[in-house]
C-alpha cells in the first residue's frame, strides 16, 4: 500500500511513528507538506501537485492538519477522496472537529454528557450567561484556539465579566463551561481507532494550574477506564465522524463528560504512558479499509 501522510513537519513524534509503522509493516509512506500542495479542481480528472510532481497512485491519505491550517489543509484533503484516495479522517469530520461550538452542539444533540456551555455575541447577555454556566468559577475558552493556548479560568464572578468583555472586546469567539472542580484537574484521553478505544491515558494538570494538557507541563500515565466513559468516547467519536479520534474526557459526579474531541491526536503522550503501539493500530485500520473511492462522503460537503 502507498499511504501520503499530510504533515508540515516531517520530524514530528506522530508523523515519525506513522512513517515507522507503515514501513514495518511493508508499505510505503511518504510525508507531503500539506502547505505545499496544489490543485487542479477538474470535473473528469481532479489533481494534486507538489513541488512540481502530479501527486497521483496513493492507496490512502493520513491527515495530520494543524489547526492553523484546517481551511487549506481540509480543501487539499478534500481533493484526494475527488481521486479516490481513502482518507483515515475525512474531511468533513475534520471540520466538524475544528468548529468546537458545532462538535459540542452535536454531541448534545445525542445526548453525550459534557460540561454546560454558555455562547453568547453580545457584552449585554455576559451575566445571564455566567448564571447559565452555574456562576464562578467557571472555564473561558477561545474557540479557535488548541493546546490549552486561549484557555482561561475565571475564579470569581467579577473576573468572569472582565475576561469575557475583555475577548468580547477583541471581537474573540469565546464559549464559557462551568469549572469541573472534582475533576481535580486531570482528565482522560481516550484514542478510539475504528470504533474501538485502543488506549487511554490519565493526564494530570501540574500544581497550580488547571489545563492538564501535555503542552503546558501536565503529565500522563496508564488509567483504567469505565465501560461508561469507553461508551461516551466512543459514540463521540462516532457521531462526529471520525474513524481516530482522540476522545477528552472529564470525570464528574454525573459521569463521564466530553471535553473536545481532536481529528489528530498526538501519538508521543498517549504511547509513552500506554506502551501501546498506537501508529501500527493506525495503519492496521488502513490495511482493513483502504479501497479505492471508498469516502462516505467522497469530497462532498
Amino acid at each position: 500500500m502507498n499511504i501520503a501522510i499530510l504533515s508540515r513537519r516531517s520530524r514530528l513524534y506522530s508523523t515519525r511513528r506513522l512513517v515507522e509503522a507503515a514501513k514495518a509493516r511493508g508499505h510505503e509512506a511518504r510525508v507531503i507538506d500539506t502547505l505545499r500542495c496544489y490543485m487542479n479542481i477538474a470535473a473528469h480528472k481532479p489533481s494534486i501537485h507538489y513541488k512540481g510532481e502530479d501527486l497521483s497512485g496513493f492507496d490512502a491519505v493520513i491527515p495530520r492538519v494543524g489547526a492553523s491550517i484546517t481551511f487549506y489543509g481540509t480543501a487539499v484533503l478534500r481533493q484526494f477522496e475527488m481521486m479516490g484516495v481513502f482518507p483515515a479522517n475525512e474531511s468533513v469530520a475534520i471540520n466538524r472537529a475544528r468548529d468546537k461550538l458545532r462538535s459540542l452542539q452535536l454531541l448534545s444533540r445525542a445526548g453525550i454528557g459534557m460540561p454546560i456551555t454558555g455562547f453568547a455575541h453580545s457584552p449585554d447577555d455576559v451575566a445571564d450567561l455566567i448564571a447559565m454556566v452555574g456562576g464562578a468559577p467557571l472555564v473561558i475558552k477561545l474557540l479557535e484556539g488548541t493546546q490549552g493556548i486561549g484557555v482561561v479560568l475565571a475564579e470569581t464572578r467579577k473576573a468572569a465579566e472582565s475576561v469575557i468583555e475583555a475577548f468580547m472586546g477583541l471581537h474573540a469567539n469565546i464559549m464559557v463551561q462551568e469549572f469541573i472542580s472534582e475533576a481535580g484537574g486531570a482528565d482522560i484521553r481516550c484514542l478510539v481507532i475504528d470504533g474501538k478505544v485502543v488506549a487511554a491515558m490519565k493526564r494530570q494538570a501540574k500544581e497550580g494550574e488547571f489545563r492538564s494538557n501535555l503542552h503546558r507541563g501536565g503529565a500522563a500515565e496508564l488509567v483504567k477506564i469505565t465501560p461508561e466513559e469507553r461508551a461516551s468516547a466512543v459514540n463521540a467519536a462516532k457521531i462526529i465522524g471520525l474513524n481516530i479520534a482522540g476522545v477528552d474526557i472529564l470525570r464528574s459526579k454525573r459521569g463521564p463528560l466530553v471535553m473536545e474531541v481532536n481529528s489528530s491526536p498526538g501519538l508521543e503522550g498517549i504511547e509513552s504512558a500506554t506502551g501501546k503501539d498506537v501508529a501500527g493500530m493506525i495503519i492496521e485500520f488502513l490495511e482493513k479499509h483502504a479501497k479505492p473511492h471508498k469516502t462516505r462522503t467522497r469530497g462532498r460537503g
